[in-house]
């Protein structure tokens, strides 16, 4: 039988992050993960091949609508080669899943294909595709299983008609009606990626707004360019049934005055969360609680209820994020090494990747508010930036919320072009728990999208923007 120091079960974000650590750290590791690609939810069904779509549609869209602006003039018909768009997909996600087969070898990092399920605290016995079953010892063990997105009651998810994101990344056709339940992150961003290529969408949330766990000012932004570019909204709308009739999904929905309203399309795209996922762990043989959301229970070092096993990631209570898993992958195993890491998950960062994009981190005007916090705030528009002009991406701002007393960091929120990578920036500023002012003394390049951070800063700071 192999013994291990640690053995990971789960290749995503999280697990193959902490297999690398603990590696790193001189601990003899394995790593389980039941598919034949590493890489998780993200690297395979997620975060990676959504964003390709994301980038090769933009490609797209601005062939269609925005090359003439530039004195780009193309001859013939600019066609979608849905197929090819596929292809590609698919062949950064062999790259990336490829790469993390890389890593694990250059870390020396034994890895095992099969479902990993406890037979005690440390045995774990790992069941093939073909049924063979291998049993192996660790240690220490680090639940990163993730998960799976959820579904409402009364909704079949077929995988023809009526699907989720998975599905939703590899259509062979084009919607001529999608119908997107949920107006979080996924539904958005795979929403533009179709109304992009020619469909028609349509977004039926609960909540009054989209986005509804960031700022508002950022929900009301994104819903106003969006309609621009004709996604249509039906907000405060609870869906009650969902149907395949066969060649069209009919779905009945109650308004805000309780009034039945009925959507009809080609393709239903579920996307109301996700839930963590274990099946065939067997945790209760090692002694580890799941909660009533089927969620691992975890304390402050992310340990179990059995002291030698840890849990990370979306298994786990949090923001079901890939980063906030890594920098969970990283504590548990310097955690274990004796180490005393942190994470201030505060300023875990959420982002948004549709066009505009969305970011955010730290607290909201809304959560301020609750908490009777006294605050600042510097806003400044994107369409103000000379580099926002110059490539014309003019929607969006940069908004910072400053403590009224201490001029604080206390949250940014952003929306416009490439603020998925301006975010790092406040990101850094808050965790060295910087004021506005020091962040308005900094000098940032000329012309750049980042500018628009000073001058929110200097917004927040005796309302002295330059450019506004």
């Amino acid at each position: 039988m192999n013994t291990y120091d640690v053995v990971v079960i789960g290749s995503g974000p999280g697990g193959y992050v902490a297999a690398i650590r603990c590696a790193q750290l001189g601990m003899k590791t394995a790593i389980i993960e039941k598919y034949a690609t590493k890489g998780g939810t993200c690297l395979n069904v997620g975060c990676i091949p959504s964003k390709a779509l994301l980038d090769s549609s933009h490609h797209y869209e601005d062939a269609v609508k925005h090359f003439v602006e530039h004195g780009i003039e193309l001859t013939g018909e600019v066609k979608v080669n849905l197929q090819k768009m596929m292809e590609r997909k698919a062949s950064v996600v062999e790259q990336t899943t490829k790469g993390i087969d890389f890593l694990m070898d250059k870390n020396k990092i034994d890895s095992y294909q099969g479902v990993g399920s406890f037979k005690d605290k440390t045995h774990i016995e790992i069941t093939n595709e073909k049924g063979e079953t291998e049993t192996i010892e660790a240690k220490h063990s680090i639940i990163a299983t993730g998960s799976k997105p959820s579904s409402l009651p009364f909704i079949t998810i077929d995988k023809e008609r009526v699907i989720t994101s998975t599905e939703a990344l590899k259509l062979k056709e084009v919607p001529k009606h999608l119908l997107v339940i949920g107006g979080g992150v996924i539904g958005l961003e795979l929403g533009q990626v179709y109304k992009r290529l020619g469909a028609e969408v349509t977004v039926i949330e609960y909540m009054d707004r989209i986005l509804p766990t960031m700022d508002k000012a950022q929900s009301k932004e994104l819903t106003k360019v969006l309609k621009k570019q004709k996604m249509k909204f039906a907000l405060s709308h609870q869906v009650t049934s969902v149907e395949n009739t066969g060649d069209e999904v009919v779905i009945k929905a109650k308004d805000k005055k309780g009034n039945e309203v009925e959507f009809k399309g080609d393709y239903c795209l579920a996307c109301v969360g996700r839930r963590p996922y274990t099946e065939g762990l067997k945790a209760e043989n090692a002694g580890v609680k799941l909660n009533e959301r089927g969620q691992i229970e975890v304390n402050e070092q992310l340990q179990t209820s059995a002291s030698n096993i840890y849990a990370v990631g979306d298994v786990i209570k949090g923001a079901m994020l890939a980063h906030k898993a890594e920098e969970e992958g990283v504590f548990v195993a310097e955690t274990i090494a004796g180490q005393k890491p942190h994470i201030d998950y505060n300023l875990i960062p959420g982002v948004v990747y549709t066009w505009p994009e969305v970011a955010s981190v730290g607290k909201t005007e809304e959560q301020l508010k609750e908490a009777k916090v006294t605050y600042k705030v510097g806003q400044f528009p994107m369409r103000a930036l000379g580099r926002s002009r110059a490539s014309g991406d003019i929607d969006g701002f940069v908004k910072i919320l400053s403590d009224a007393t201490t001029d604080e960091v206390l949250g940014v929120h952003m929306v416009g072009a490439r603020v998925a990578d301006l975010i790092a920036e406040a990101v850094t500023a808050m965790e060295f728990r910087a004021s506005a002012e020091d962040i308005s003394r900094m000098s940032h390049a000329h012309p750049t999208y980042a500018e628009a951070v000073k001058e929110a800063a200097l917004a927040a700071t005796e309302n002295r923007a330059l450019h506004v």
